[in-house]
């Protein structure tokens, strides 16, 4: 059988296939030539070996070699940027200059740089020493971990380019990709430079290892193998479910990112005030990337009354005018045409859009939808169904406390905004939902769109069930994002020379200290990257 080769223990070879598939030009709604293999159980098997085997050198290495690792291959990205930003274009749609080019790319590149710093300075390990006790801690590598990238960022949030990657790999992790198999081409240009730059910084073979597209059976047992430490996944919430189902029956960390509305409060006096630039930023947000974002506003809650109707008027006249935008597959359009139908069926009122077509290839009218709050709080499961792509649901309430009511019956999601005025006549309104708000998401914003998701230290992209797997974590920012790949050790009575450096006394590290039961800290040599 003849088809790309997968990248297992160091080497590019022949996988284990019984098949084949093929990605799609979504701009033109046409399969693409090259083949796929899909892996049989015979490639992970010999990933697994290898992951392990990578492992019980990288734990001995200094940190100075995986940081330079992660430089290398942002480097290397860079350099490479043109053949890879054409061909994620061509797989995805994405327009390269303003995209994948100047968005993308950068960041994917940034958070590599990021990982590296966190990696050289040992900021997410948190030392603890009780020197009353002699018993000290850190966060350590937990082990291989197997990265299942998205669709919508082949670069940013890749499987052997993104968050979850870089993550993994500053923790001391290596790391088996699963190619998303809608950018597989995409992925394989990333692994070849991952590949090249694990070779110039001196890792062991099956540090980074990639295949693309694995039988559903096989990629739940690859989830329950004890040779297996860790999993990132993020993509369709019934996928994430079945890995996270097989992970938990073996008491696996499976960090999910899985789907989100993203609610959206607008307050009278904000429209009062300047209703049409928030609908120019909410038509903005909700149709940028064709809606096809995890922190897409998919769900935005009115109080009822003239400024509420002429709001959505202003708001479906924008959305008409818009070009419509390219989905990236034909079951993204599919999708989304059946959560439309679905909130139909439950009552809410197609204001324009509603049907597929209008734009290039794989594509579906730009959509809103109205419901009342009544209906919203009889069936709020319903009404919450992910329209993921340029569609979004407008909850009109009757009063404040109906708004509360309806945040109250939130599921968990990454984020959560309250668009207030500037003169304080929203003050009260926003006291009384933004404490129901904010315990049903990971971000809250202000007077600001949640589409934005900056690489910084604060951020938290993550939240409650069913936005994430685990409501204490970010995929997004470093030092954080990489302690979800760790494992706390902790050192009781042991001889100092058979101490990690990190904690032995003396040590040049960010350490915390117990001492005579007050807390107190080494010197800070560690600064955190806010870019």
């Amino acid at each position: 059988m003849s088809s790309e080769q997968v990248l297992i223990g160091g080497k590019w070879r022949e996988a284990n296939a019984e098949s084949t598939f093929h990605a799609c030009d979504p701009a033109r709604g046409e399969t693409l030539p090259e083949a796929f293999p899909v892996s049989q159980w015979a490639d992970c098997d010999e990933a697994l070996d290898t992951a392990v085997a990578a492992f019980e050198t990288l734990r001995g290495m200094p940190r100075e070699a995986i940081a330079r690792f992660l430089e290398l291959y942002a480097d290397r990205l860079e350099a490479a940027s043109p053949e890879i930003c054409q061909v994620a274009h061509r797989e995805t749609a994405l327009p390269v200059e303003t995209r994948l080019a100047a968005g993308e790319m950068p960041r994917t590149c940034g958070q590599l740089r990021q990982a590296a710093e966190a990696c050289r300075t040992a900021s997410w390990t948190h030392p603890v020493i009780d020197t009353a006790t002699n018993i000290r801690s850190c966060l350590a590598a937990i082990g291989p971990v197997a990265v299942f990238g998205p669709n919508n960022f082949p670069l940013a949030f890749g499987s052997i380019s993104g968050g979850d990657f870089a993550a993994a790999i500053a923790a001391g992790n290596p790391v088996i990709a699963k190619a998303n198999s809608m950018h597989p081409a995409t992925t394989r240009l990333l692994a070849r430079e991952a590949q090249l730059a694990a070779d110039e910084a001196g890792l062991p073979s099956g540090t980074v290892q990639m295949i693309y597209r694995l039988k559903h059976e096989d990629g739940e047992r690859l989830a329950r193998d004890p040779r297996l430490a860790a999993i990132g996944y993020t993509g369709a919430r019934s996928a994430g479910l079945k890995l996270k189902a097989a992970a938990d029956s073996v008491g696996k960390p499976i960090y999910l990112e899985l789907s989100s509305v993203n609610p959206t409060v607008i307050l009278p006096g904000a429209l009062s005030e300047r209703a049409e630039a928030i609908a120019d930023e909410f038509t903005g947000s909700c149709l940028m990337g064709t809606g096809q974002f995890c922190t897409n506003p998919g769900l935005v809650i009115l109080c009822r009354g003239p400024q509420s109707d002429a709001f959505m008027e202003m708001v479906a006249g924008k959305f008409e005018a818009a070009p419509v935008g390219t989905l990236f597959s034909g079951s993204g359009q599919d999708g989304l045409a059946a959560a439309v139908e679905t909130l139909a069926g439950a009552g809410a009122e197609v204001v324009c859009g509603g049907q597929a077509g209008g734009g290039n290839g794989f594509s579906y009218g730009n959509s809103l939808l109205k419901v009342n709050g009544d209906a919203f709080l009889a069936d709020p499961e319903t009404f919450q169904t992910e329209a993921f792509g340029n569609a979004s649901l407008m909850v009109v309430v009757e009063s404040v406390d109906q708004a509360v009511e309806v945040a109250g019956q939130l599921e968990g999601n990454l984020t959560g905004c309250l668009y207030t005025d500037t003169q304080g006549s929203d003050d009260e309104a926003y006291g009384r939902i933004a404490p129901v708000l904010r315990q049903r998401v990971g971000r809250l914003l202000n007077d600001k769109m949640p589409t934005g998701v900056a690489v910084s230290a604060a951020m938290n992209h993550g939240g409650p069930f069913p936005a994430t797997g685990h409501p204490g974590f970010t995929a997004v920012g470093m030092p954080g994002a990489i302690t979800r790949f760790a494992m706390l050790h902790c050192y009781d009575n042991v001889r100092p020379e058979r101490l990690p450096s990190l904690l032995q006394d003396g040590n040049p590290d960010q350490v915390w200290r117990l001492v005579d039961g007050q807390w107190t800290q080494d010197d800070l040599k560690v600064e955190l990257a806010t870019s």
